[in-house]
């Protein structure tokens, strides 16, 4: 299933065709970047996450910090507790996330909680990330469950997402805070 591709035909006049080939985590990771662009328009950091299983979404979200004043409401959570109602479970049994940023230590033990078998990131965070960077909570052994883990999945437009973001908010003058 992850070595699915699609392929997509740019706009271009006849008689060009041109395609280019998109993996599944691409596409994917496309829809977590559309959650970061939601987060971006409410002056938010823009961090994206999907949660998907058999080929579909089953929880959303995006960085919510500043709008709920809530320091947990990363992607991430949000994205894990709209898909723990979808399901009706805690387990994310067959399940995938998607975020563009790699998860901080918070989210790492929240995806390790939910038992979600697969972590697929964009950019790294050498700042606070936890799956690989600093520390690797997904795939720390002494815990009991030890998630898939693929990072730098559309990592230079996860990136400048971000590098553009706090670029703007450093020219308004609040260095980066909103």
């Amino acid at each position: 299933m992850r070595d699915t591709v699609v392929s997509k035909r740019l706009a271009l006049p006849p008689p060009f065709s041109v395609y280019f080939i998109m993996t599944e985590d691409e596409r994917w990771m496309e829809s977590a970047l559309r959650e970061a662009e939601q987060a971006k328009k409410r002056k938010e950091v823009p961090v994206g996450a999907v949660v998907v299983q058999n080929g579909r979404i089953i929880g959303k979200g995006y960085n919510q910090i500043e709008s709920l004043q809530d320091p947990t409401a990363h992607a991430e959570m949000i994205a894990i507790t709209a898909a723990a109602a979808g399901l009706g479970s805690r387990r994310f049994e067959g399940c995938a996330m998607y975020v563009t940023l790699e998860p901080c230590a918070m989210c790492a033990g929240a995806i390790v909680l939910a038992r979600i078998p697969r972590l697929v990131f964009g950019a790294f965070d050498p700042k606070a990330g936890a799956c690989g960077t600093l520390f690797n909570i997904v795939q720390d052994k002494r815990l009991n469950h030890q998630v898939e883990l693929v990072g730098g999945i559309s990592a230079e437009r996860c990136g400048s997402l971000l590098s553009e973001f706090f670029a703007a908010m450093r020219e308004k003058g609040n260095g980066g805070k909103s």
